[in-house]
C-alpha cells in the first residue's frame, strides 16, 4: 500500500515541477535582463545624479539666506556694547542676524551650468539606451544559442533512436544468416558514439541556458525554458538596402551617435563656462543684525533689540586680473577637449560604418552558405536513404551504412547551425537598420 500511494505522488510532484518552470520569450528575456543587469542599474544612478545636478544649477539661480545666533560670556576686561566703556565684571551678551546673498551677473556661468546640466541628462540617457541595445543583443545571442543547440539535441537523440533500431534490425540479419556477426561491432561502435554525441550535446545545451540565465541573472537555469517552436527561415528584404543607406539610418536613430552629437555640445558649453571667468561679476547683499546684554540695569528685550538692531546692504563689484594663467589654462583645456570629443565622434562614426559593412558581408556569407548546407542535406539525406535501403536488403556493410550516417548526421548539423547564424546576422543587420529585435519563434 505504502508503494501504492508512492508512485501516485511522484507524477503529480512532477507535474508541480513542470508548472514551476517558466517559459521566456526573447522579449520577456530582453525585458529581464534590462532590469536586472548591474551595469544598467549604474547607468541609471547617473542618469539620477545628473538629475540632481540640474536642480543645482537651478539653484544658482536663487538668492542664499543664512540665519545666525550667538550667545557669550565676558570675564574681565571688556568693552560694554550697550555704552561703549571699558569695564572689569562679567557679563553676557546675545547677537543675532540673517542675511541674504543674490549674484546678479557672473558672465553667465549660471545660464551656462544649467544649459550643460540640461545636455548631461540627455547624454546620461543615451548612454543608457545604448547600454541596454548592447545587453539587449547579447540577449538576442544566447536566446538563439540554446534554440540552435535545443534543435541539436533532438536530432542527436534522434539518431541515438536510429541507431538502435538498426543494431536490433542487424541483429535479425545477422540471426538469419544475411550477415557474419562481425557485422554488428560496428553498430556497436556507432551506438556508443552516438549515446556520447548525446551526452555532449545535452551538456552544450545546459551550457547555453547558464549563459542566458547568468545574462538574466536566474538562480537556477532549470527554472526557466525559452519559447522554443519549429519555424522557418525568416524572409527579410533587409538587403535590398545597400551599406551605405543602412549605415545613413542608423546615424538618424543610434544612441551611440546620439550620445556623441550630445558630448561635442557639452565639451562646447564647458568652453563658454571657462570664458565666463573672463568677465566680471557683480553680486547683492542684504544683513540684519541685533545684540542684547544681560545686566541688573539693562534695558528690557525688546527695547535692546530695536535699540540695537542694523542693517546693511549692498552691490559687490569683482574683476578678474590676474589668476596666474589658470583662467586662460582652462580655457585651452577645454578647447583641447572639445577637439579630442570630436574626435571621438569621427571614430564613433567610422566604427559604425564598419560594422554595418562588416555585418552586410556576413548576412550575404550566411544566406550563401545557409542555402549550400540545405542543398548538401537534401543530397545527404537521399543517399542515406538509399544506403539505409540497401544495407536493410543486405547489399551494403554495416560500415558503408555507419558512414552515409555519419556524412547525413554531419549535414544535419551544419545545416541547423547555418540557419541559426543566418538568423543571427539577420537580425543584426536588421537592428543597425531600425527594425526591433524579435524572432520568428518569439
Amino acid at each position: 500500500m505504502k508503494k501504492y500511494i508512492l508512485f501516485t505522488i511522484l507524477p503529480i510532484a512532477s507535474v508541480f515541477s513542470q508548472s514551476d518552470v517558466r517559459i521566456l520569450s526573447l522579449q520577456e528575456s530582453v525585458d529581464m535582463a534590462i532590469e536586472k543587469n548591474i551595469s544598467i542599474k549604474q547607468s541609471e544612478l547617473s542618469l539620477k545624479d545628473s538629475q540632481i545636478n540640474k536642480s543645482s544649477a537651478i539653484g544658482n539661480f536663487l538668492p542664499s539666506i543664512n540665519a545666525q545666533a550667538q550667545h557669550q560670556w565676558n570675564i574681565g576686561l571688556s568693552t560694554n556694547f550697550t555704552t561703549n566703556l571699558l569695564e572689569t565684571n562679567t557679563t553676557q551678551f546675545s547677537s543675532m542676524g540673517a542675511g541674504v546673498g543674490l549674484d546678479v551677473y557672473n558672465g553667465l556661468s549660471n545660464v551656462y551650468q544649467l544649459h550643460r546640466a540640461n545636455l548631461q541628462i540627455l547624454a546620461s540617457k543615451y548612454q543608457l539606451d545604448n547600454m541596454k541595445d548592447d545587453i539587449s543583443l547579447m540577449v538576442a545571442n544566447a536566446y538563439l544559442q540554446i534554440m540552435f543547440n535545443s534543435e541539436i539535441l533532438k536530432v542527436q537523440e534522434s539518431q541515438l533512436e536510429l541507431t538502435k533500431v538498426e543494431l536490433l534490425r542487424t541483429q535479425d540479419l545477422i540471426d538469419a544468416g544475411i550477415f557474419s556477426p562481425k557485422q554488428i561491432f560496428e553498430i556497436e561502435a556507432n551506438l556508443a558514439s552516438q549515446e556520447q554525441s548525446v551526452i555532449q550535446a545535452e551538456n552544450n545545451y545546459r551550457n547555453a541556458k547558464l549563459n542566458l540565465a547568468q545574462l538574466l541573472l536566474i538562480d537556477d537555469f532549470e527554472s526557466f525554458e525559452i519559447a522554443n517552436e519549429d519555424f522557418d527561415v525568416p524572409f527579410s528584404e533587409i538587403l535590398e538596402n545597400n551599406p551605405k543607406e543602412i549605415y545613413n539610418k542608423s546615424l538618424t536613430f543610434r544612441n551611440d551617435i546620439k550620445l556623441g552629437e550630445t558630448n561635442i555640445s557639452i565639451a562646447e558649453k564647458d568652453i563658454q563656462l571657462s570664458k565666463a571667468q573672463l568677465q566680471p561679476s557683480i553680486s547683492s547683499f542684504y544683513s540684519f543684525n541685533s545684540r542684547i546684554a544681560y545686566e541688573d540695569n539693562s534695558a528690557g528685550f525688546n527695547d535692546q533689540f530695536n535699540r540695537n538692531k542694523g542693517q546693511t546692504f549692498g552691490l559687490q563689484l569683482n574683476v578678474p586680473i590676474f589668476n596666474r594663467m589658470q583662467t586662460r589654462n582652462n580655457i585651452k583645456r577645454s578647447e583641447i577637449n572639445l577637439e579630442r570629443t570630436k574626435y571621438q565622434f569621427e571614430q564613433d562614426k567610422l566604427n559604425l560604418e564598419n560594422t554595418v559593412n562588416q555585418s552586410y558581408n556576413d548576412l550575404k556569407g550566411a544566406i550563401k552558405f545557409y542555402e549550400a548546407s540545405s542543398k548538401t542535406l537534401i543530397s545527404l539525406k537521399n543517399a542515406f536513404e538509399d544506403t539505409t535501403d540497401r544495407y536493410r536488403l543486405g547489399v551494403l556493410s554495416s560500415f558503408d551504412f555507419i558512414q552515409a550516417k555519419q556524412r547525413y548526421e554531419s549535414a544535419v548539423s551544419e545545416n541547423i547551425r547555418a540557419k541559426f547564424d543566418y538568423i543571427f546576422k539577420l537580425k543584426v543587420l536588421e537592428f543597425y537598420f531600425g527594425i526591433p529585435l524579435t524572432i520568428p519563434a518569439d
